[in-house]
């Protein structure tokens, strides 16, 4: 599958949108990736993420579990452990710091590949992968299938993507006037 074959399923779903958007970093873009929207069609998601598992390095396939960070990553963390025959879990912040609940538990030792829908800071990535090893496991790897930050975030691992893409974001007080002049809506999971 090539960058303009991921391109196109995103726009084949209407998941590519143009306009002003508040990131759930708090930071601005004129472009957004509504991943829930690409992923809400079975076949494309099982298509999408099994270019994704193709890209994975030989370790990030050896592993025993994969852990997503809730909401986003959840359906594309679900499919990337589906194909790769091990358990899903998510984390989730129900006072504000990743953890994992309703019953998931991570093997002392047991080595996990954290999947997100997009990367854009990598602090997700970073807070989920905190969560992990607070919890006993060894991350041994990341993936998304969006790395809008076209390989510059850090998330504190290796990460594999499926599509990078350089799609600028600036903080609220430094915008550009021309997305300064057009209201902003905040798409994503988090408030």
């Amino acid at each position: 599958m090539t960058d303009a074959d991921i391109v196109a399923e995103f726009h084949a779903a209407n998941a590519l949108l143009e306009g002003h958007f508040i990131l759930s970093s708090g930071r601005r873009s004129a472009r957004y990736l509504q991943c829930a929207r690409v992923l809400m069609d079975p076949a494309r998601a099982t298509r999408l993420v099994a270019a994704l598992v193709a890209k994975l390095p030989p370790e990030a396939r050896r592993v025993d579990a994969v852990v997503a960070p809730a909401m986003g990553g959840v359906i594309v963390g679900y499919e990337v452990a589906r194909q790769l025959g091990v358990a899903s879990m998510f984390v989730e912040r129900p006072l504000g710091t990743f953890e994992l609940r309703r019953g998931f538990v991570v093997a002392p030792g047991a080595k996990v590949l954290i999947v997100e829908d997009v990367v854009t800071t990598g602090l997700s990535s970073r807070e989920a992968i905190a969560a992990i090893r607070l919890a006993g496991g060894e991350v041994v790897s990341a993936a998304c299938l969006v790395d809008r930050s076209d390989g510059v975030a850090d998330v504190g691992v290796q990460l594999t993507s499926l599509l990078r893409l350089a799609v600028p974001s600036f903080a609220p007080d430094a915008l550009p006037p021309e997305l300064a002049a057009i209201p902003a809506v905040k798409p994503g999971s988090r408030a």
